[in-house]
């Protein structure tokens, strides 16, 4: 999968093809339903003999458009290349710079500008309720409209689930799952862990004293963290390998009367090293256990211990 993130350079890349099959969209999570779009996509590309083309964005368009409310993110633009890349279904990712102006732009210049002049789409997927545009005045009837006359087909595909009747595949969905501290759900529509990434920086060394030395990761602000607590999963690190680790998410209330700093610790098992400064990368696979105040240190410490021993038993991934 090439990536290009300019519009110059995706028309580049695509000339002087026969066009390309395009999808548009945010693309946070990389889901199982993202990944259900993206094969149909492919699969029209091959039948048609075009390119299969995903455009999205760098960064998730409601945090120019109410900021206030903007959601969290399931994956970093860094994590969705990786993830839509891995897919295998696409020739060419377009990164979209979405501003002010790109919030203001109507829709109708949209289309033309990016989806004809610059993808040269011959065949448009996106969600059946996919609006875009200034005060979002783009929906999938513009794009039928317009594609009559401009040259290309609109298939606008309802929400996926996993079965029928079942779960919908939706990023909203997947946070929900995650803030009740369900990271179970949010894998099963994810279709893998959830995972942040984020460097690891000094602490107090707390831990440290208590015999359970951590990783303290620092996560960019609009990751997308499940609900505080005791977790198991694994930690990767700048060597790629993935160790199984006790993961707690909180603001250990043992040590603070009112809420400390929101912190994420990962003590590795079995491993004694340097992770300063590295970047990191933390999944969680399964919920222990909810953040508790105990009573003492020492209490403190012989849960952590079964805490430890529990994330071993759990490890049937490693």
């Amino acid at each position: 999968m090439r990536i290009v993130d300019d519009l110059d350079s995706l028309s580049a890349a695509l000339a002087p093809g026969p066009g390309a099959v395009v999808t548009i969209g945010v693309y946070d999570g990389v889901h199982l339903g993202h990944q259900s779009v993206l094969r149909l996509v492919r699969e029209l590309a091959d039948a048609r003999g075009l390119d299969a083309v995903c455009i999205t964005f760098d960064r998730h368009p409601a945090e120019v458009v109410r900021p206030d409310s903007a959601p969290k993110l399931l994956t970093n633009t860094d994590q969705k290349l990786e993830l839509l890349a891995e897919t295998g279904y696409l020739d060419r990712c377009f990164v979209l710079h979405f501003d002010e102006y790109r919030s203001r732009e109507p829709a109708e210049e949209f289309v033309r500008e990016v989806l004809v002049d610059a993808a040269a789409a011959r065949v448009v997927v996106v969600g059946a309720d996919f609006h875009f545009g200034k005060n979002r005045g783009g929906s999938v009837a513009l794009l039928e409209h317009m594609g009559t006359d401009l040259g290309f087909e609109v298939i606008g595909v309802g929400l996926v689930a996993s079965a029928p009747g079942g779960t919908v595949y939706s990023s909203t969905r997947i946070r929900e799952l995650l803030a009740e501290g369900d990271v179970e759900g949010a894998a099963a529509l994810l279709g893998r862990p959830h995972e942040v990434r984020g460097t690891v920086e000094h602490g107090d060394e707390r831990g440290r004293e208590l015999g359970f030395p951590t990783a303290n990761v620092a996560v960019p602000e609009r990751a997308c963290l499940p609900a505080d607590g005791v977790y198991a999963g694994t930690f990767t690190g700048r060597d790629g390998v993935a160790r199984v680790a006790a993961i707690s998410l909180g603001r250990r209330p043992t040590f603070y009367e009112e809420a400390g700093m929101l912190l994420l610790e990962a003590h590795l098992l079995d491993f004694a090293g340097d992770l300063y400064d590295q970047p990191a990368a933390v999944r969680f696979h399964t919920r222990i256990r909810g953040q508790e105040r105990f009573d003492s240190v020492e209490a403190l410490v012989a849960q952590m211990e079964l805490d430890v021993e529990e994330t071993r038993r759990r490890a049937s991934w490693s």
